[in-house]
């Protein structure tokens, strides 16, 4: 069993955040707390102007600096690989969430926990997707092994792009299929 991880194709993705609504409700989430968000970008001075949209949620990093900054070992990695958070182990801390350059951990105060996406293993295990590639009404989410998804979606895939951290720090486990804009890292880009 190989590394498992996300594919998005962000030249079909709308922006319509069916993904992100989809884990908000499996995850009986409160205002604030996402554990996949949509994103819209756009930049450029005219006439090179564009923009993208990037859904993302956990990267279930091969090296993930949550993993490595627990103290408890609520943050740990399963056995394919996605990084998985015990509960009842996490004291709260916050360390995940320093220590993760893609700003994925989300304290839950109500809970004085940590809670992340977890590639919903409870659908996993019982033969399903997780719930936000299932959500997606254009099909730009995918779930599975790294190396299934290479050769299904092609060898032009990305896991950096200019809004993004260096893959280099943690080696995330998603793949993109990105857009011109997206690949610039000359390209001027703002959050909208």
């Amino acid at each position: 069993m190989g590394q498992k991880g996300f594919y998005f194709n962000m030249l079909e993705c709308k922006g319509c955040k069916a993904c992100q609504i989809a884990c908000k409700d499996k995850n009986d989430l409160k205002v604030g707390e996402l554990y996949r968000k949509v994103m819209n970008f756009e930049g450029g001075i005219y006439p090179n102007v564009g923009g993208f949209y990037l859904s993302t949620s956990c990267n279930h990093c091969a090296e993930a600096k949550c993993v490595a900054g627990c103290p408890t070992g609520a943050m740990h990695y399963a056995e394919d690989g996605t990084v998985q958070h015990n509960k009842d182990l996490c004291i709260g801390c916050k360390y995940c969430m320093w220590n993760c350059p893609y700003s994925v951990p989300q304290y839950l105060e109500d809970k004085n926990i940590i809670g992340k996406c977890d590639t919903c293993k409870d659908l996993r295990d019982a033969g399903e997707n997780p719930a936000c590639v299932d959500a997606c009404p254009m099909r730009c989410l995918k779930f599975g092994d790294i190396d299934e998804l290479k050769k299904e979606y092609g060898t032009d895939l990305v896991n950096e792009i200019s809004v993004l951290p260096s893959a280099e720090a943690t080696k995330p486990s998603l793949l993109i299929k990105a857009n011109v804009y997206a690949l610039d890292f000359n390209y001027k880009v703002k959050e909208v």
